[in-house]
């Protein structure tokens, strides 16, 4: 499992937690359970990026290893 930080409105958390409390769920299961939905629902097989296991260590190795710069340094490194 990979942890990740999640901005939530007041409200949609306050509802999810009580959600939670009634069915004996912690957040993160109620949102993993959200997210596998709809991605089930709105992901077509076809549409999904088809990566060989080489491309795939590659782009993983990026994710993990190379400094991710914001855009507005990028352009004003770029004077643009």
């Amino acid at each position: 499992m990979k942890r990740v930080n999640v901005i939530l409105e007041t409200e949609l958390y306050d509802k999810a937690r009580v959600v939670g409390f009634i069915r004996k769920k912690s957040l993160s299961e109620i949102v993993r359970d959200a997210l596998r939905d709809w991605l089930r629902t709105n992901v077509e097989e076809r549409a999904e990026l088809a990566l060989s296991e080489k491309e795939e260590r590659r782009l993983l190795k990026i994710l993990a290893e190379d400094d991710f710069v914001p855009l507005d340094e990028v352009k004003k490194s770029l004077g643009l």
